[in-house]
């Protein structure tokens, strides 16, 4: 399937406007019941779905590497 670490999956989005995020797009990337998703949009580019706590530990290194580290 094309490159290596890159992915294709389909979902159906309900009435009620959920989508299941198919099994393995969960295994990949570590995604469990319970997990807090953020959802990123950009009305050209589309939507991307990424784990809270990732996103997070990664808006705290931005804000360290502004700081020269001094918050840790």
């Amino acid at each position: 399937m094309g490159e290596q670490g890159k992915y294709v999956w389909t979902t159906k989005m309900t009435s009620k406007g959920q989508i299941v995020i198919p099994k393995q797009a969960r295994e990949v990337f570590g995604l469990n019941e319970g997990d807090t998703l953020i959802l990123l949009g950009d009305v050209e580019r589309g939507i991307a779905i990424a784990k809270y706590d990732d996103y997070l530990k990664f808006a705290e290194a931005i804000f360290k590497a502004k700081d020269g580290g001094e918050n840790d």
